[in-house]
């Protein structure tokens, strides 16, 4: 993957810029010594690494603000951080950028139930926004597999979206306001604690653009009351295609449950030997979710089951407690780490359309023939967000990039079919260079043209989301 070369200009004011940075922040917030740095080389795409010039851990919306205008002055890139957890490599540095890390920035501000909302710092991991509400009964939707660590800054910049986002909807869906930081260190604040903001709708725009136009330190989200109660089903198939039949036919009868989750054999079996969750031996198996009352649910499970058995399933099961409720998910929650024991993966995020994925799964299953590299399918089937994770060797000479090329394919596959690049991952550097399958060029400067505006320097997050030659013309 090409990154651009470092400017020299840039390299040679470390010493005057670290000095600056810690007129302005806490010396154990800028962290510059060559052996610390490479703390933040890369992210969870670990095939690609490059130490930074430096990074810095601000403590509030003030300090970022004051980095950035340091930084914008000086001309330095930077290139925002949340957990590290992205799969894209969208917290990628280069060598000649600052690393601005929010992840000291990790506090409740404000909760309004009455309003149901929840202003909170974005530093803060995903999973502790519903745990700073769930004594109350209420809830934050969006669940990324990785919600453990995951920060809501991160989610912002890249939709994130999870498991049960076929029924609440991704990031987007349930962000309400931002306080956004920009390259030239003046602070906007953008929507806020109501329905939606007048004028343009900025804030549409800002959640899914990947750390381009500016840093996001606060946000208001938007929580829900826990249902009454939920149940999953298990679902077993013997082929890939049936199990995407069956997703189909439950999307087009109406109902709709709160996921439907697929794991094909290659991550059962993962699975199985991690965690013993008790699947059943098949070829591909769905989670299906219901919620509401006990009425609702039977209601919505009677339907679902109806279409399961049209398609000769192995099993079906049906949870009768919360211990096997528990179960059923074990899996599925265990499923990118069970895969990673076994070996190095990509992990893609390309969407399509729901009545496409008998079609794609098969396509995958032969380019994994032709390729030579096994992939394990588990995502969102409800929604159709792909994550096939191909395997390959780190430690082999060129299996990376097969691997690399074979990906590729995927996602043109994905847009073919009626679908996009990405569902929820971003685009950062893993998909940079296939903007050019999904936009058409006129598309692309449009884009180009807003990054403009927010970032006329273009300083943030360089050498992602937008192809190089373009980014080159920009920066020149």
């Amino acid at each position: 993957m090409e990154m651009p070369v470092p400017d020299a200009r840039v390299m040679s004011k470390k010493a005057r810029l670290v000095d600056r940075l810690r007129g302005v922040l806490p010396e154990d917030a800028v962290i510059h010594d060559p052996a610390e740095t490479r703390a933040y080389e890369c992210d969870a795409l670990t095939a690609y690494k490059c130490p930074p010039l430096c990074a810095v851990l601000p403590s509030s919306t003030e300090e970022v603000a004051a980095v950035l205008k340091i930084c914008h002055d000086e001309d330095v890139p930077v290139v925002p951080r949340g957990a590290g957890t992205s799969l894209a490599g969208g917290a990628l540095p280069t060598a000649d950028s600052v690393i601005l890390g929010v992840a000291r920035m990790n506090e409740v501000l404000e909760v309004d139930y009455d309003n149901r909302f929840i202003r909170v710092q974005t530093g803060r991991t995903n999973l502790s926004v519903s745990g700073a509400v769930e004594e109350n009964d209420f809830f934050y939707a969006p669940d990324p597999s990785s919600q453990l660590a995951c920060a809501i800054a991160g989610n912002i910049a890249m939709n994130s979206g999870g498991a049960h986002c076929l029924k609440y909807g991704v990031t987007t869906n349930n962000l309400m306001g931002v306080t956004m930081v920009m390259m030239d260190g003046s602070v906007v604040e953008i929507g806020g604690a109501h329905l939606d903001a007048g004028g343009l709708d900025l804030l549409g725009l800002i959640c899914g653009s990947e750390g381009q136009l500016g840093v996001v330190t606060e946000a208001t989200l938007r929580i829900l009351r826990k249902p009454e109660g939920a149940r999953p089903v298990l679902m077993a198939f013997d082929s890939n295609e049936v199990a995407g039949q069956c997703v189909s036919d439950i999307i087009k009868a109406g109902v709709l449950p709160v996921a439907i989750e697929f794991m094909d054999r290659p991550v059962i079996r993962a699975t199985e030997a991690f965690v013993g969750a008790g699947y059943p031996d098949c070829e591909s198996l769905l989670i299906v979710e219901v919620e509401g009352s006990d009425a609702e649910i039977n209601e919505q499970l009677e339907l679902i089951l109806e279409i399961a058995r049209q398609h000769n399933p192995v099993e079906l099961r049906e949870s009768t407690s919360a211990d096997e409720s528990a179960r059923i998910w074990l899996g599925r929650k265990s499923a990118f780490g069970a895969m990673g024991r076994i070996n190095d993966y990509m992990c893609l995020d390309g969407t399509i359309p729901v009545s496409e994925l008998p079609y794609v799964l098969r396509r995958i299953g032969e380019m994994s023939e032709e390729f030579g590299l096994l992939v394990g399918n588990v995502f969102h089937a409800g929604d159709g967000n792909m994550h096939p994770l191909i395997l390959y060797d780190a430690n082999k000479p060129g299996d990376l990039e097969i691997c690399e090329k074979f990906g590729a394919e995927i996602l043109k596959l994905c847009v073919e079919v009626g679908g996009c690049l990405t569902g929820e991952h971003g685009v950062g550097i893993e998909k940079r260079d296939l903007m050019n399958v999904q936009y058409a060029e006129v598309d692309l400067e449009a884009q180009l043209r807003v990054k403009d505006v927010f970032d006329p320097k273009w300083l943030l997050n360089p050498s992602k989301v937008f192809p190089l030659d373009a980014t080159k013309e920009r920066r020149s």
